[in-house]
């Protein structure tokens, strides 16, 4: 059985922990502006919309895939747009691959991959974020987030 678009794009976060905004706190840097360039964006914005869009491109590329995603930063428009399946938070049916999405009010979002499922956890893969909780953090690295502060997932297959 062949590579799911999950497991590649899952794959391809884990290669980018630990890329760094440049300098911290610019939303900038080589690898930064590659993510929002992905989705039509100069560096200065929130990225963790365009980390998973680009690693879910970057996916679909060598997969001989289209991008199911909505090509955006904004992670709520991609929550409210895309057509793909989607789950509460403490669905059962949650999988590694599987695009976690956080509503802070007043279309603030945040977003990334969700790397395991625990009891009533889940470990991610985030960009935008630092080991503080930040969701405008300066890096890319692994998290853990209680079920209870998510909106829902995305299922990418």
């Amino acid at each position: 059985m062949g590579t799911t678009l999950a497991q590649a794009a899952l794959q391809i976060a884990a290669t980018q922990i630990y890329v760094q905004e440049v300098p911290k706190g610019s939303n900038a840097g080589p690898q930064v502006e590659k993510y929002l360039k992905s989705v039509g964006l100069g560096k200065g914005y929130s990225w963790c919309e365009a980390f998973v869009y680009w690693c879910v491109n970057e996916a679909a590329r060598n997969l001989g895939l289209v991008n199911p995603l909505v090509k955006t930063g904004g992670v709520l428009n991609q929550y409210n747009t895309c057509t793909l399946r989607k789950l509460p938070n403490r669905s059962n049916a949650v999988k590694p691959g599987d695009i976690f999405i956080m509503d802070f009010g007043g279309g603030n979002g945040h977003t990334g991959f969700v790397e395991s499922v625990g009891s009533g956890v889940i470990t991610t893969i985030e960009g935008n974020t630092n080991n503080d909780g930040s969701r405008e953090g300066y890096e890319v690295c692994k998290r853990t987030r209680p079920l209870s502060a998510i909106k829902g997932f995305i299922q990418l297959n």
